[in-house]
């Protein structure tokens, strides 16, 4: 007889499913048996303990009793525990970590200063949590969310809500549904009598009401819509006529300023152009300016102005001589400043454009104004002519007026590219031609570089005149100052430039370049040419080189007294060691001691160095006296300082040495003939020129080819052949180009310059 059991299956198979659940078990209880037939595992306590050997090892290695593992005792404190699982079950079946291993946790996050919550007690926290939001009916799974009920308006509050918008009677008691009784309505019986087997809510009057319902409100909200819309276009009217009004009275004044501005032009197209043209235009626009000065953009203003005095401006710069004509049309241009939109700033030099809002809001800026644009095409080439081809820089007072007369009205960067680019370059030009290392002659007289330099000095940018830039005025004016103190004279007086230079050279500057290249040739110049004899003395060495270090510019007075102390007193007091040991006339050799101390200046005479020199003389005279004419020759000493030798000897023995090759060099001259080459090197020399052979030959002639030019480089400039007495130049860059000959001229300096 078959069995079925709960799930279906047969006796047979349950028989078979009994017997491999008693063989489970089975093997459950033997493990079980197993396990508590296992030994205990050992303690840490246990195993201290022991007397094994492991406890001893770990007594050794610092273990206590009761503590955990490692150095800061923070390790395990019992052995780790093992967990068993069943055969076959997978992870999860049951817990995998003990209560040893969750102890162990606990008290590493207690050395952390931590709270460790284990999984399980987290999971009992949510449970909770979902089981009070479910008991207080917020939130949760199992909340249903209740449904609202729909809501109608009636027909009264639509029509409320609706500006404007009137609902018929009949169409209000459909939606309210407010007749005597209910009517069925059928498409073929009509009006009815009551059904009271009818449910209301499903009655054709309810859907027709819903229905006359739902289209009253999208008409409601549509007629909402249409009312606003309307208001919005009213105020866009509102808007555009007043737009309009604004517009058309703009037009109005526009058409007036025009006609004005026709005017102008024709009365300015028919006089000739002369002061009165500019006088009736000038009038003209100002009384514009006066009348619409508040109805028009001041930049239509600016524009009118400019297109205005246009041609009158153009053809007065047509023929304008700057440097002799100063004034011109500037008074002109000065009344009508402020239509040209530009105001003067403190210092006269800069230019502003005037603050005009409406400019800036409804018109785009531009780089340069109407005005700006005339005056850059029309003032600056006649200016920039001017300076470069008719200017004497050595002559600064014409320019100088013109200058300060305009700046008032130019533009900023007009200005600026005079003052910073035209007036220092023919500046630098003038003082590069100053031969500094030459005294001033009356036959070729040179103008001292502060006549030229001083008036503009509040025009020149600031790197012209530093000490530290590699270009400009000053760098050119420190080269100049160099080959002076090398090569000038020193018999010579000093050139009164340097004290003229005095307010843009500044001590320290000066005192290095002195010390540098003046003090050894000073130096040497004492020590060869002067000598001290008392029945002739000759004061011009000593005179001329006092006079190179007692000007305001020269060096300080301690460098002074070095210098005498280096290569004057050693002479002297050998002089005066001599003449007391030849049966001296002391009195005479007083007054030689006094003259001596009158010859130099009070601030050199009385200085603690030079001073200690004349307490030396003095001394040796003392002792003299004190020894007597019998032992004074054997027994005084000589002085100690010896023979004069110079600051700088390596400076004096190079300077020994240029002077013998410049002597062998003239000895050479004057044995070989003078050929024209060797003049025409000598003016190139003169003129900062190198003559370079260029090792060709002009296929035509077959005469070498030279280059003349001023490049430290070696190139550009000219390519000439020599001929007789003449110069030969090629015109032209090519090979093959004609020569002409040329003679030695500021044609060719000009050429050989690249200008």
């Amino acid at each position: 007889m078959a069995n079925f059991s709960m799930n279906g299956r047969t006796g047979a198979e349950a028989e078979d499913g009994e017997s491999s659940d008693s063989d489970h078990r089975r093997k459950r209880r033997k493990m079980a048996q197993n396990h508590q037939s296992m030994p205990d595992v050992p303690t840490a306590s246990s195993a201290v303990k022991s007397t094994g050997f492991a406890a001893k090892m770990m007594a050794k290695m610092g273990y206590v009793e009761g503590q955990g593992l490692g150095a800061s005792g923070r390790g395990r404190l019992a052995p780790v525990e093992t967990q068993l699982r069943p055969t076959g079950a997978g992870l999860g079946a049951v817990r995998e970590k003990t209560k040893q291993a969750k102890d162990d946790e606990k008290r590493e996050a207690a050395f952390r200063g931590e709270v460790l919550e284990d999984s399980e007690e987290e999971e009992k926290k949510r449970r909770k949590e979902l089981k009070k939001k479910r008991l207080s009916g917020v939130g949760g799974a199992a909340s249903t969310p209740t449904r609202q009920k729909t809501k109608y308006r009636t027909a009264a509050e639509i029509e409320a809500t609706t500006e404007g918008l009137e609902v018929p009677n009949v169409l209000k008691s459909i939606i309210d549904a407010t007749g005597s009784e209910t009517k069925l309505l059928t498409s073929t019986a009509g009006l009815m009598s009551n059904q009271n087997t009818m449910v209301p809510s499903e009655t054709e009057s309810m859907k027709i009401a819903k229905r006359a319902r739902r289209d009253l409100e999208s008409f409601a909200e549509e007629w909402n819509t249409v009312s606003e819309r309307k208001i919005f276009y009213e105020m866009q009217e509102a808007q555009l006529v007043e737009e309009m009004d604004e517009l058309e009275g703009g037009t109005r004044g526009l058409e007036t300023v025009m006609n004005a501005i026709r005017e102008v032009q024709l009365s300015a197209s028919r006089t000739t152009v002369d002061q009165s043209a500019w006088e009736s235009t000038t009038k003209a626009l100002e009384s514009l300016n006066r009348q619409y000065t508040d109805k028009v953009d001041s930049s239509i203003l600016q524009e009118v102005s400019v297109a205005a005095i246009h041609p009158l401006f153009k053809i007065a710069m047509h023929d304008w001589r700057p440097l002799v004509d100063h004034t011109n049309v500037f008074p002109y241009l000065s009344r009508l400043s402020h239509l040209f939109g530009i105001q003067p700033s403190s210092n006269g030099t800069d230019l502003a454009l005037q603050s005009d809002p409406f400019l800036h809001s409804t018109r785009p800026s531009k780089s340069t104004t109407p005005y700006e644009t005339m005056l850059y095409t029309l003032f600056l080439p006649p200016i920039r002519s001017a300076i470069i081809n008719d200017w004497d820089p050595t002559d600064s007072t014409p320019l100088l007026t013109l200058i300060q007369l305009w700046s008032t009205i130019l533009p900023a960067f007009v200005l600026t590219g005079i003052t910073h680019s035209l007036i220092p370059t023919r500046l630098e030009t003038l003082l590069s031609t100053w031969k500094s290392s030459k005294p001033p002659s009356t036959k070729q007289p040179q103008p001292s570089p502060h006549t030229y330099i001083f008036p503009w000095l509040s025009f020149l940018p600031p790197h012209h005149l530093s000490p530290t830039a590699p270009t400009g005025l000053f760098s050119t004016l420190k080269g100049k100052l160099k080959s002076l103190f090398q090569a000038y004279p020193i018999s010579r007086p000093p050139p009164n430039t340097l004290t003229a230079l005095l307010p843009i050279l500044s001590p320290p500057f000066l005192h290095s370049i002195q010390t540098r290249h003046l003090l050894p040739r000073l130096a040497t110049y004492l020590s060869e040419n002067l000598l001290i004899d008392p029945s002739n003395q000759d004061l011009a060495p000593l005179t001329e080189t006092l006079a190179w270090l007692t000007p305001s510019w020269s060096l300080p007075t301690s460098t002074t007294a070095h210098l005498l102390t280096a290569e004057f007193f050693p002479k002297w007091h050998y002089i005066l060691y001599l003449w007391l040991t030849n049966n001296p006339n002391y009195e005479e050799i007083r007054e030689w001691f006094l003259w001596w101390k009158d010859q130099f200046p009070p601030s050199i005479r009385d200085h603690d160095i030079v001073a200690k020199e004349w307490n030396k003389g003095l001394e040796t005279m003392s002792l003299a006296l004190d020894l007597g004419p019998e032992n004074v020759a054997a027994q005084l000493p000589p002085p100690e300082a010896g023979p004069a030798k110079p600051i700088n000897v390596a400076a004096a023995q190079q300077l020994k040495r240029q002077q013998e090759e410049d002597r062998q060099l003239k000895m050479r001259l004057q044995d070989e003939p003078v050929t024209f080459r060797t003049v025409l090197e000598e003016w190139c020399a003169e003129n900062s020129l190198l003559f370079i052979p260029m090792r060709e030959a002009d296929p035509a002639s077959g005469l070498p080819l030279f280059r003349l030019t001023a490049s430290a480089t070696g190139k550009g400039g000219v390519v000439v052949f020599l001929r007789g007495d003449v110069v030969w130049v090629r015109e032209g860059k090519r090979e093959g180009a004609v020569f002409r000959p040329v003679g030695l001229d500021d044609g060719l300096l000009g050429r050989a310059e690249g200008k």
